[in-house]
């Protein structure tokens, strides 16, 4: 993530955000009002490398399209969605079952049961019947889904024969898991693990979520599994595979443009971002990362060229 630094650089760029909590709840009248299609446009990114590539993406797809667009950068959810629903942001990148479960913490409480579930269709209607009082508009998702996701290394999973969660499950090996302190009580981690799986988790090794140390300590033998997601760039410098969550204990956290309805909600936005839901997959995003987080390019750069080898941007 980007330092806080970013955050103090939007309340400076987007005042009316920091004190805001977008349209209020009782005063709906905008909302039945037709969608906007603004021609100049800003982009929120949520300061980390997949976010950026997203955000560049959307930005020279719309730009494609005949919009005017600009990117601002932001760590913080708690400042960038207030900005969104006021319109001094009016795209961003989000992740359909962790924004369910956001604005229902937001509008329901933090002990709100979850909005987000493993099933997309369900996780959308949830999503998009939170967003619309909001004058937030979301999209259909495309192919790529960031969620999490286990990894062991790849001897290991030669050894024993395992391509699944479930095959795992079903060998009684015990695991100690690499993963965040939070692991031990959250039902998609150990608990999950346990009841769905019927994976013998012995122990949590809290090194964090797809950390450096957590992957080395399942290379090296230390941990026999490691706690990441679907689109870590650097599962394979780590001799690590990835299991197949075949039950499906993960949330359905698949990529989907938000917009400001006001603003953004028209058919022009819709068809210009929808283009990228034909073309970019998990494996894609991960690639992407990679070439970013890896290899040292330009986010900028690593965007531009992936739209056009998938003619989607004419090349430059």
């Amino acid at each position: 993530m980007r330092p806080a630094a970013a955050a103090c650089l939007l309340l400076v760029l987007l005042p009316a955000a920091a004190c805001t909590t977008g349209p209020s709840l009782e005063n709906q009248g905008e909302i039945t009002a037709p969608p906007g299609d603004s021609r100049q446009l800003t982009i929120g990114s949520a300061g980390f490398t997949e976010s950026d590539l997203l955000a560049r993406m959307y930005a020279l797809l719309l730009d494609r399209a005949g919009y005017s667009t600009k990117i601002i950068s932001v760590s913080n959810r708690e400042i960038y969605e207030p900005a969104l629903e006021s319109g001094q942001i009016d795209v961003v990148p989000e992740y359909a079952a962790t924004f369910a479960d956001w604005l229902n913490a937001k509008k329901n409480g933090a002990d709100a049961a979850p909005a987000g579930s493993p099933d997309l269709a369900v996780t959308m209607k949830a999503l998009r019947s939170l967003a619309a009082p909001r004058g937030l508009t979301v999209l259909d998702p495309g192919r790529a889904v960031d969620q999490n996701a286990f990894a062991v290394a790849a001897r290991y999973a030669a050894e024993h024969h395992l391509r699944t969660l479930s095959d795992l499950g079903r060998s009684g090996l015990p695991v100690r898991l690499a993963a965040g302190d939070e692991c031990v009580q959250r039902p998609y981690c150990a608990p999950g693990l346990k009841k769905t799986y019927g994976i013998r988790v012995t122990a949590v090794d809290p090194k964090g979520v797809g950390t450096t140390q957590a992957k080395q300590a399942v290379r090296n033998g230390q941990d026999q599994m490691v706690l990441t997601t679907t689109t870590d760039a650097t599962l394979d410098d780590f001799g690590l595979v990835l299991l197949a969550d075949d039950r499906h204990l993960q949330n359905a956290d698949y990529l989907v443009p938000v917009v400001n309805r006001s603003r953004a909600g028209g058919e022009g936005v819709r068809a210009a971002l929808g283009r990228l839901n034909t073309v970019l997959t998990t494996a894609d995003l991960a690639r992407l990362n990679e070439q970013v987080d890896s290899w040292r390019r330009l986010p900028e750069d690593v965007a531009r060229n992936y739209l056009e080898s998938k003619n989607l941007v004419p090349r430059g």
